[in-house]
This record gives C-alpha cells, sequence and structure tokens, in this order.
C-alpha cells in the first residue's frame, strides 16, 4: 500500500468528538448486518515502543479522521511521553483523563500506574489490578475496544517483549474489528508481534514504514459487521473485562475459568487458568493476569526477591550466633563451641545461596 493510493482526509479539528456505540448481543441471538457510526485505533507497545510511536506519530497526517489510543508500558514513573508524541508530529497528544471524551486527531496516552479503557463512550482511567505485572497494560484497553466498539475497533501491537496484548487483539478480532501487527522482523522486540500472531489471524502486518498509510486507510474504511458472526465468545469476555476492573468475585472466576497449582506472584493467591486457551492466560480472584510468558518472567523476580531475602536472614542469624559464642566464651566454652559451629553450617549454606542467587536466568529464555 502507498500513499498515492490513499484518498486524502478529511479535514476534522482535534475536538471533534465521537460517539461510540457499545455492542450488544440481543440475548446473544445473531444480530442483522450493521454498519458502525465510528472507527478508533487501539495501539500497544512496550520495549522499543517510544522510538516506534515517535516514528509513527511524525508520519500520521495531520487532521487524523479518527481517535488513537496508545498504552506504551511506562510503570508508574512520571512520563513526558504525550509532550514527545506532540513536537514530533502535527496531531496533540494528550495524557488520558478519566472522563475524556474521544476526539478525532489526538492520540490519548495512558498515564503512568493507570489503565485506560473505553467504556460509555468516554475514557476511564483506572488503578484495577495489573496484568501481566504493568498498569498501564494492552490488554485491558483492547478488551474494553471491542466490547464498546466491536467492527469499529482497529487493534494494533507494536514491538515489545512477552504478550501483552495478544488476547486483547484475540478480542478484538472475535468482536469484528480490524487486527494489525507490526512485522516481527521489523520489530525492535519482536516478542509481542510475534506473540500475537501465534493466537490471532491479523488482517495486516506491516514494517513501521508502512503503518501510517495502513493506518489512515484503515480509518476512513466502512466496516461492514456479518450478520452470521460468531458471538459465542461474548459473556466470557464480559466476565473477563469485569474482573479486570477489579470486581466479580471467585464464584464468577469459576464461570469462565479452572483453578491451578499456581500463585499469583502478584498477591499470592490462587491463579485460574482461563478456558480459553489461545492464549494460556491465568488470573487470580482479585484480577490480576498473567500470560505463561509474563507469569515466569514475573515469577522470576518474586524468587530472585526471595532468596535475597532468605539470605539476608540467614547472614543476620550468622552474625546473632557469632556475637553470642564471643559473649559466652569466658563463662560457657561449651555453648560457645555450638554457637560457633552452627554459625559455620549456616556460612555454608548462605554461600550456596549466594551462590544460587547470583546465577540469573537469561531473560531470553521467557521469549522461547
Amino acid at each position: 500500500m502507498n500513499a498515492a493510493s490513499i484518498p486524502a482526509p478529511t479535514a476534522h479539528g482535534a475536538s471533534t468528538h465521537f460517539a461510540f456505540t457499545a455492542m450488544t448481543t440481543n440475548n446473544e441471538k445473531p444480530l442483522p448486518p450493521t454498519r458502525t457510526p465510528a472507527r478508533a485505533i487501539f495501539i500497544g507497545a512496550s520495549s522499543g515502543g517510544v522510538y516506534a510511536m515517535l516514528e509513527l506519530a511524525a508520519a500520521l497526517p495531520a487532521n487524523f479522521p479518527v481517535p488513537v489510543f496508545l498504552v506504551q508500558h511506562i510503570g508508574a514513573h512520571r512520563s513526558q511521553l504525550a509532550q514527545l508524541l506532540s513536537a514530533r508530529g502535527p496531531n496533540p497528544a494528550v495524557a488520558a483523563n478519566d472522563g475524556d471524551a474521544p476526539a478525532a486527531g489526538t492520540i490519548h496516552v495512558a498515564p503512568p500506574d493507570h489503565h485506560m479503557l473505553l467504556e460509555g463512550g468516554v475514557i476511564r482511567v483506572t488503578r484495577g489490578p495489573k496484568e501481566h505485572h504493568a498498569r498501564p497494560a494492552i490488554d485491558p484497553l483492547f478488551r474494553s475496544a471491542a466490547l464498546e466498539m466491536g467492527a469499529g475497533a482497529i487493534g494494533v501491537v507494536l514491538t515489545g517483549m512477552l504478550e501483552d496484548g495478544s488476547a486483547g487483539l484475540r478480542a478484538i478480532k472475535d468482536c469484528g474489528g480490524t487486527v494489525v501487527v507490526q512485522d516481527p522482523a521489523d520489530a525492535f522486540e519482536p516478542g509481542m508481534p510475534r506473540a500475537a500472531l501465534s493466537v490471532v489471524r491479523a488482517d495486516h502486518v506491516v514494517p513501521l514504514s508502512q503503518m501510517a498509510d495502513l493506518l489512515l486507510a484503515l480509518a476512513r474504511e466502512e466496516r461492514v459487521v456479518p450478520a452470521d458472526r460468531n458471538l459465542a465468545p461474548l459473556p466470557a469476555l464480559r466476565r473477563e473485562h469485569a474482573l479486570g476492573k477489579g470486581g466479580h468475585t471467585v464464584e464468577n472466576l469459576k464461570e469462565i475459568a479452572t483453578p491451578s497449582t499456581f500463585s499469583c506472584p502478584d498477591c499470592g493467591g490462587v491463579l485460574f487458568e482461563l478456558d480459553d486457551k489461545r492464549p494460556v492466560r491465568y488470573r487470580c480472584h482479585t484480577g490480576h493476569a498473567f500470560g505463561l510468558r509474563s507469569l515466569a518472567a514475573t515469577q522470576e523476580q518474586v524468587t530472585d526477591a526471595a532468596l535475597w531475602t532468605g539470605l539476608r536472614v540467614l547472614q543476620e542469624k550468622e552474625a546473632i550466633l557469632r556475637r553470642l559464642a564471643e559473649v559466652q566464651r569466658e563463662s560457657d566454652a561449651a555453648a560457645a563451641a555450638d554457637c560457633d559451629r552452627e554459625a559455620d553450617e549456616i556460612a555454608q549454606v548462605a554461600n550456596a545461596m549466594r551462590k544460587l542467587t547470583v546465577k540469573a536466568p537469561s531473560p531470553a529464555s521467557f521469549e522461547a
């Protein structure tokens, strides 16, 4: 696809707001063919995503005809990403606030330590449970886009590690939306694009250099929802969306998942394996969610912290025993010898634990 084949966009001011129509199921009965009243683009990125988004923001034409939503894994630290995107491209970028109305030609950026959702035609900014050990996370935005917009949603996964965004893209696809994935060979980190392509048939796989032209064409395309579309995933998707906001109970989780033998590395609760196995995912009853790769990576962090804590406790115990032996040396030589012997044994255990602690697995193993 090249720019010459794409009609020039009509002018829209950044203040033009869109009215979104949430998907309805009419009691899960087949619906007649419909035409979506609006489209919007939902982008997820992680490692290497800032550079990718700066390039994409510069390439998007001014007065872009639909809203753009971006989740970049930025953690809890203060971010200047919106200002950087505004400075690089012709369309304004803003950090999302709860209750904002989506605006055409505006890039709405998820703020640090908050998920960004689309509900009831407005942006919701929440501190719901982390997913893939991340907040903001991509999957919550994509799920809300699928439920809110159906075929009007355009989901895009860019560069990143692990698998955030894969399940969300699957939800968008299941609800009739369009799925776009950056070519893994073109991505700074191919993990997220590869994970997405392993679970969902993408409508478009393109390098970043072609992304702006493609998104403009899709934004101007009228999407027809087929009458025979599959509505079976919707009930489970709604339940998971509620769980992702910290709602519902263990009983509701049991309706879409089965208890596993794993514990949640974020809160220690039991992880349930979701019945939908593409991709394999886990949730605890408080709402934390993981894919297999993100679970392994997060568990590694928890294991590392536990090992260092155990090493500290052993070293402290050895030091206390050495001090006790020193105090008892003159008054009770036998007791002092016992303390020295026990301290020597603990020192050996601590030395073995230290060797184990500094032998960390390669992070690349989680991307396999």
